[in-house]
């Protein structure tokens, strides 16, 4: 209807229990599934660290990976507001690269700007939830924060790992983040094994009730490196994340007995 504005999209901040637990995959498929369902995505890396200038990053990796689920290319943008050539917490390598940090306000305004323009904006952080982007050891929870302080919904992801381990950074993680007042939709398990063992198996059970928030996919173990990545990832996220994963079933396959 004429004169009537648009809805800015919704906001998901995706963060990890630690490094090399899936986050980039994970946001590739998350973007990729939205793409199938038809949704104007825009992926934001706003802290790169261990990339040189003219190597790709985390956002390209997402484009090579999501970016055959786009109807058009017009709707997926990618995104990166800084870069740090050492594989630092970002406020290190921004102190010993000499280049500016990532001011949290800076990064909520570029995901006001490009949720006026998409349906979903994922903001993929560096690391954990609580890695320091600049010398007032300002976080990912900081940057969600100031995009909720502009009136944004913002809700945070957690990509956990599957095996040992991760019950104990998935309660931590999910304090931190009600401690600030910021709302966690849920976790996916960024590489759930080949051959996964009790660990495993049991933290399907374990880690909703150590979130206390549901658990909405489990990536297959290597689903970067395989073909046809738009619909595995339709295929290994729950509905909330525009997949057909459903925990309860894929917990009563692989669960522990």
């Amino acid at each position: 209807m004429s004169g009537t504005t648009r809805p800015e999209g919704r906001v998901l901040f995706v963060t990890g229990t630690g490094t090399e637990v899936g986050k980039t995959v994970a946001t590739a498929a998350v973007a990729a599934s939205a793409l199938r369902a038809g949704l104007r995505v825009a992926v934001l890396k706003p802290g790169q660290t261990g990339v040189a200038p003219d190597e790709p990053g985390d956002a390209e990796e997402v484009g090579r990976l999501a970016g055959p689920a786009a109807p058009a290319p017009e709707h997926l943008t990618l995104c990166e507001l800084a870069r740090y050539p050492e594989p630092l917490a970002p406020d290190t390598a921004a102190r010993r690269s000499g280049l500016p940090c990532l001011a949290a306000e800076d990064v909520a305004k570029e995901v006001a700007g490009l949720a006026e323009r998409h349906d979903l904006v994922l903001v993929e952080g560096a690391g954990g939830l609580l890695v320091r982007y600049d010398e007032q050891g300002r976080t990912l929870a900081d940057q969600a924060r100031a995009v909720r302080e502009l009136g944004l919904p913002a809700e945070v992801l957690l990509v956990a790992s599957a095996g040992l381990g991760t019950l104990n950074t998935t309660a931590l993680t999910a304090e931190a983040l009600a401690a600030r007042g910021l709302p966690l939709l849920g976790v996916v398990v960024g590489s759930w094994p080949d051959s996964p063992g009790l660990a495993d198996r049991c933290n399907l059970a374990d880690l909703p009730r150590a979130a206390g928030a549901p658990l909405l996919g489990a990536l297959p173990e290597h689903a970067g490196r395989a073909g046809g990545f738009p619909a595995l990832a339709a295929a290994a996220l729950a509905p909330a994340l525009h997949g057909h994963w459903d925990a309860a079933a894929f917990t009563a396959a692989h669960g522990a007995d």
